[in-house]
């Protein structure tokens, strides 16, 4: 069986204002580099024999935390990029809620495409793919996939068998760890949402 451990980055400058999406160039905060090493620390002993990341400047941030406690390089694989939100990408929150389409994302999901961008569907079927390789590479192993929050979302989502539009009701928190094990009698999504504390 392999063991998946998923991490969401950690927070940036736009968390929670702006949706950043593939937009370069945007760092992880004091806190958000926190919040890395926080997960890194956590990590440090569960045996991980692999280290991947979303190609994007903070998730490689937060997986060079934890590279740094593991001895383990980062590998980036595009399958675990973030959502392709097309001209979305780089906005506020508060100008994509004057948008007709934002209520669709929020009601209808599953049916709902960024505008020169993805669909969740499709984001899904990537990022599950990804796993599946992965999966097969690393048959007997425990493995860090370091994305982001709705990525980490449609995965548990479709272990969980639940459906796209309720994938909104899994909590991913900046810094957070996921974990879901997939071996011969199937899928156990064995923990959602750790947020490992933070020294002070």
């Amino acid at each position: 069986m392999t063991v998946f451990y998923f991490v969401r980055h950690g927070l940036t400058g736009h968390t929670g204002h702006k949706l950043t999406g593939w937009h370069p160039g945007v760092a992880l905060t004091e806190r958000g580099r926190a919040q890395a090493e926080a997960a890194a620390v956590r990590l440090a002993p569960a045996g991980i024999k692999a280290l991947y990341a979303s190609p994007i400047d903070r998730t490689r941030q937060t997986a060079e935390a934890i590279a740094a406690k593991t001895r383990l390089s980062v590998v980036t694989r595009d399958g675990l990029g973030e959502v392709h939100y097309g001209k979305w990408s780089n906005r506020s929150f508060k100008s994509l809620m004057r948008t007709r389409l934002w209520e669709q994302v929020h009601r209808w999901p599953s049916a709902a495409r960024f505008p020169d961008g993805e669909n969740l569907r499709e984001t899904q079927a990537r990022a599950l793919a990804e796993v599946e390789i992965l999966r097969e590479t690393h048959r007997k192993d425990r493995i860090c996939c370091v994305t982001h929050a709705d990525v980490i979302k449609l995965v548990i989502a479709h272990y969980l068998g639940v459906h796209i539009d309720l994938f909104q009701r899994i909590a991913v928190d900046p810094g957070s760890i996921s974990i879901v094990t997939l071996g011969e009698r199937g899928p156990l999504v064995n923990t959602v949402n750790l947020v490992p504390e933070i020294a002070t």
